[in-house]
């Protein structure tokens, strides 16, 4: 089974197709947002709420969350954290 990323109201991502988790804020991130939005590929997870973070996917698709970077960050850290616990137990 694939380990997902819970990106905020009730919605995940799968872990190994994250390229990056970056802040929303930069010159940059805003022309790759406008560039996944024209070419279909941005999806909007923020419920609504402001976007504090941008997950960049390898397929090309840019998800919008709520969540700030370090929270997402944290999570992903975390679970892997926890299988190398896991490993080291067995």
């Amino acid at each position: 089974m694939k380990e997902v990323l819970n990106v905020g109201h009730g919605n995940a991502v799968v872990s190994s197709r994250i390229l990056a988790i970056v802040s929303p804020r930069s010159a940059p991130i805003k022309r790759l947002r406008k560039e996944a939005q024209k070419g279909g590929k941005i999806i909007d997870v923020t419920e609504g709420r402001q976007t504090r973070s941008v997950i960049v996917l390898d397929t090309g698709h840019v998800v919008l969350s709520a969540l700030m970077p370090s929270t997402l960050v944290a999570r992903l850290l975390g679970k892997r954290r926890v299988r190398a616990i896991e490993r080291d137990e067995e």
